[in-house]
Formats: C-alpha cells, structure tokens, sequence
C-alpha cells in the first residue's frame, strides 16, 4: 500500500501561526515532531511507500522535516499551484501502478488512538481491494459547523452534507448516523482515475496530460504551470466521491482532529488547573480557558476568560474562543491589501537555509542568514541597494563579479549595487552572516537572478 501524503495546505485559519510559507504541518506546536512528521510515522507501518504531493515553495521544508525522522519519500509531486484535491489525486495515482492500493491522507490532522486507527485501515483494506472508493468517517462528539458529514448506514454511505449551521449539525448528532467527513481515503489507483473519468472527465483529462508533460527528475515529478492551470479545480468529495455508487466508509473512533481552528488546537494542548494553556511566556491572574501562545515575549492576562492570543514577531491575534473561524477573513484583508503577512514570518525558509528579518525600515533592512553546509544562494544582483555581509560563524565564500573570497569570523564583504554576486557555504558546519542593505527601495522584489 502506497501512502499519498498530501501536503499543499496553507491553514489559513491558524493564521498568524501558519502562514503560505510556512503552515501548519511543519508547525512543531504539540511535540518536537510537526504534524507532517507525525503523519509519515503513523502511516509507515501500513504503507511500504510514501508519495508527497506538494507545493513546490515547501517542497524543502518537507525534505528537511524527513531528513529530521530520517525518512525517504519515494517520489515527490511537486505543483506550481494548487487546483484542489481530487487533480492533487489524480496526480498521485497516474505516477504508480493502476492496481496498487492508495491511501490519501492530508499531512496535518491527528490521531490518538493508533490501535483504533490500525483497525481502520484494515477493514478499508478489505473494501479496497473490492474495487470500492473508501472513505474514513469520524465519529462525531459535538456539533461542528466546520466539517462536512456524512449520512451512512454502517459502512453503506447514503450522503454528503455540506458544512451545517449549528441547529442542522445538532441534528445531525442527534441522529446519531451522521459522521465527519476525514478527508482520508483508500482506494486502487486505477479504480480511483476510472471514477474521475467518468465524473470529472475534464479533470481526468488535463492531469494525464500535466502528468505526461511534467518534468522527472530522480523520483521528483515537477508539473508544469500552464498544464497545472488547466486543471478544473475542485475537490475529491464533489468531483468523485458525491457522484460515485462505488462509496464505502469505514466508521472511526479515532481520536482524530484536523485542528483546523484554534478552538480545536486548544483542546489537545495541555492546560493549567484554570483550564489555561499551558506556557513559560504566561502569567495569569484571576483568568480562565485561554488558549494563549507566545515565541518570546511574556504574556500576562488579569480577570479575562475564553481568550485566544497567539503572538508572533510580526502579529498579533486576540479574539474570543469560539470566534476563531472567522481568522480566514483577517488572511482576506491582508490579501486583499497584498501583505506580506499572509505569506512569510519574520523567519522564512528557502533550500538553502533560512533568513530572520531583524530590523527593517525605508531605506535599510537587517537580516541574519544562515547557510547550510555546501549550499548556495543564486547568483543575483539588486539596482537599488548595497550589501554589507559580516560573518559570525563559519566560512562564507563569496562571488562577485568574476572574484573569489573567502571571508572568515569576524570578516566582511561589501556588495556594491548592480553587482551579480553569491554566497556558497564550504564549511562542515552553519555559515551565519548578518546581512546589511542600504538603499532607496530594499524590498525582496529587488532582485535579478541569473539562472545561468
């Protein structure tokens, strides 16, 4: 069995936790492993491959995040943008055999209780192999607004209910037949790309043809853009799985969330004998069920109960518990206004390494920059800025122009505007410079890069 991990989620509603660049599946919030590592392990003793589907911006966070558990994945899908599940499947299932068994699972969500889970997946095995799409429903334990249901009888689905307002979902529960839809499924592969075809013709059509255009390299499948945009966008539940007679799901009491608000982060994260979440950055007085999280700065709260503050180095989100699905409209307005706070932390990651902001202002902006070893940045120049580099630690050598240098602790290069110039780290251990821009404009669109 193949495990298709998909993985191109932005989680917007875990904003400003989780931003484009960076979202919630590498977010190591519950434990020091991140959600998509916690998915990888849990799959690997079912699945004997694994297959990422992803973003390619965060395509070298996943591979550092495996490098980390000390996993390979055995191919990568990488998309230039993303045009929903059901193409992200289809993807998946056109780069393996059409009789392999496929289990989809999104590379954010938990689950507790594995026994359970093992149990589930062997009885949607058993569907599987009958030519049967399967899909996993949760048992529900109150009336969430933000899940679709699904109506079944045993294993026998009858529905898919869209998201509900509250009076429906509390009928839903009172029903007692109704179950969350996981996003998780399990099918053949060729199974599967039949179904899409028949239903989703037009989909099924421009992902073989972005599939059979896209570039391989090693195990790494690179789809183009312009085939990648053709694609209808929509997902597996209503291009397939609403319109199948082919449906099964298997009931799970899994201990699953796809903390896909604050409201269900705050349920699986330890807490005070005030019901407060529990932080070294907290002091509370007289304060009760809070969900309250801070990278550095203390956060202290007098007589104030049924809060949500989540601070970050760049923003700060205060809203009341049971609000918190409205954060998808703060991400609306700063997209709306083109910020840079729906995408990047003041932290932001790239394959060569990562680079924190410091300060910033018109004409100036300071950066620590960190290299890995044998990597390199991509040779580039800027119209409007001069950049000093000062190294910290490790040995930095540095291009510019056609000249060579190596520059050591405590040494500097200046980088004169309209130079190409580059930074490689030689060294076995981190090249850490602080980077220094001066100039009339020092934003990241100041950039020519020469891919030559």
């Amino acid at each position: 069995m193949i495990n298709v991990v998909l993985c191109g989620g932005n989680g917007t509603r875990l904003w400003p936790l989780s931003r484009t660049l960076y979202p919630k599946q590498f977010i190591k919030i519950l434990s020091d492993q991140s959600l998509f590592q916690m998915t990888i392990l849990r799959n690997k003793p079912f699945c004997s491959k694994t297959v990422v589907v992803s973003n390619e911006e965060q395509y070298f966070l996943a591979l550092d995040h495996l490098r980390e558990i000390k996993v390979e994945a055995d191919r990568f899908i990488l998309e230039p943008i993303g045009r929903n599940t059901a193409p992200a499947i289809a993807l998946a299932c056109l780069s393996v055999h059409k009789d392999e068994l496929v289990m989809v699972t999104p590379s954010d969500h938990i689950v507790k209780n594995e026994t359970e889970y093992a149990r589930c997946i062997n009885k949607a095995e058993m569907l599987a192999n009958n030519n049967h799409l399967v899909t996993f429903g949760i048992t529900p334990y109150y009336p969430e607004t933000g899940y679709g249901y699904i109506e079944s009888d045993g294993v026998e689905v009858i529905s898919f209910k869209e998201k509900p307002d509250k009076m429906t979902a509390e009928k839903y529960i009172d029903r007692g037949n109704f179950y969350w839809n996981s996003g998780m499924f399990m099918f053949k592969a060729g199974v599967f790309l039949n179904e899409l075809e028949q239903h989703a013709p037009e989909i099924y059509k421009r992902s073989l043809i972005a599939f059979e255009e896209s570039q391989l390299h090693y195990d790494t499948v690179r789809v183009q853009k312009e085939h990648m945009e053709s694609i209808p966008s929509n997902s597996i539940d209503y291009a397939v799985m609403e319109n199948s007679q082919s449906v099964k799901m298997v009931p799970s009491d899994i201990g699953w969330s796809d903390l896909g608000s604050f409201e269900s982060l705050y349920e699986e994260l330890p807490k005070d004998e005030n019901f407060n979440t529990i932080s070294d950055n907290y002091l509370g007085i007289d304060s009760a069920h809070n969900l309250i999280f801070s990278e550095d700065r203390t956060i202290a709260t007098v007589d104030v109960d049924d809060l949500i503050v989540v601070d970050t180095p760049d923003a700060l989100l205060i809203a009341k518990q049971g609000s918190s699905q409205k954060v998808k409209e703060i991400v609306g307005e700063l997209t709306n206004k083109n910020s840079q706070l729906r995408h990047n932390h003041v932290t932001s990651y790239r394959p060569w390494g990562h680079q924190t902001v410091l300060d910033s202002a018109p004409q100036y902006k300071i950066k620590r920059v960190v290299v890995k070893p044998g990597q390199e940045l991509s040779v580039q120049k800027h119209y409007h800025r001069n950049e000093h580099w000062i190294v910290v630690s490790g040995t930095a050598l540095v291009r510019i122009n056609d000249k060579e240098s190596l520059i050591r602790t405590n040494e500097s290069a200046l980088i004169p505007m309209g130079k190409e110039h580059s930074v490689m780290n030689p060294g076995k251990i981190d090249l850490i410079l602080i980077e220094v821009q001066v100039g009339e404009y020092v934003e990241e669109d100041d950039v020519v890069r020469n891919d030559n």
